[in-house]
């Protein structure tokens, strides 16, 4: 389609207010992390680096990273294992209600993180308290799950669709069995799209605030919850610009990584 050159001007402007909208408040909180001033004055007066200083010595939110971290690392462990396994099963077998459960994976991520949220401290309240079991790290992490599993899910079922079953069965023809054709045929065809759903899982769990608030018991504190629990405190507020800037990076280093392993496996691998 050919569009005249005001439609291509008309374009340009669109796409750039609308990422000008997107990432210019995220600018703007790296650089307020490097405004010397605590009241954040606009233009900063000068750049320095104290405040990043700080916030590394500070406790609380060293603590929390490393609680985020851990739920990230856990969450994205199990929506590994059952995302790979549901995609296995949905790409290369036929059964009764096979769309039905694709479905009921999807859901997750669609509904909003209030009412999952919600859901998922009545279930923990009536299954787990019974049992001794208490909100803490662990529902943080099957909490996140829920929603991590169908990033994994969507990506490997993407490229297990693209991917012939033919290899697998070549492979057992020649002696092989299950386990092995896995590990020698098809682990090596959908290892990017586990390293990419991995990433974009962690970097979901790693973001979280809304189920985590309701799943988590306490002293159980991540980043994002400390950062909302500070913003407010006038004294803490050039840490919290550390600490959200940080997050910030932390959230894009994963999901440029998975952008980009999706963007050359789709173009360099044709089965």
């Amino acid at each position: 389609m050919q569009l005249s050159r005001s439609a291509r001007i008309a374009l340009r402007v669109a796409a750039g207010l609308g990422f000008a909208v997107i990432y210019v408040p995220l600018l703007l909180v790296v650089v307020n992390s490097l405004n010397p001033d605590r009241s954040a004055s606009w233009p900063p007066p000068r750049l320095t680096t104290h405040w990043w200083s700080v916030a590394w010595h500070n406790s609380g939110a060293r603590a929390a990273l490393w609680v985020s971290v851990k739920a990230g690392l856990g969450a994205t462990a199990i929506a590994l294992v059952l995302g790979t396994l549901i995609a296995f099963a949905v790409a290369r077998h036929r059964f009764f209600g096979r769309d039905s459960i694709s479905f009921v994976v999807v859901l997750p991520i669609a509904l909003p993180g209030i009412v999952t949220g919600i859901a998922l401290n009545s279930a923990f309240s009536t299954v787990l308290a019974p049992l001794g079991v208490g909100l803490g790290l662990f529902t943080v992490i099957v909490g996140h799950a829920t929603f991590c599993i169908v990033v994994v899910f969507n990506n490997v079922v993407a490229r297990l669709r693209r991917t012939s079953g033919s290899y697998e069965e070549a492979a057992m023809d020649l002696g092989a069995d299950t386990f092995r054709a896995f590990v020698d045929v098809t682990f090596p065809l959908v290892r990017s799209a586990l390293l990419a759903g991995g990433l974009l899982a962690f970097a979901l769990s790693f973001d979280e605030i809304v189920v985590t608030t309701f799943t988590a018991g306490p002293g159980i504190e991540t980043l994002p919850i400390w950062i909302f629990e500070n913003m407010t405190r006038p004294q803490q507020a050039p840490v919290v610009n550390v600490v959200a800037a940080v997050l910030v990076l932390v959230s894009v280093v994963p999901i440029y990584a998975a952008q980009r392993l999706a963007a050359d496996t789709a173009g360099g691998s044709r089965v």
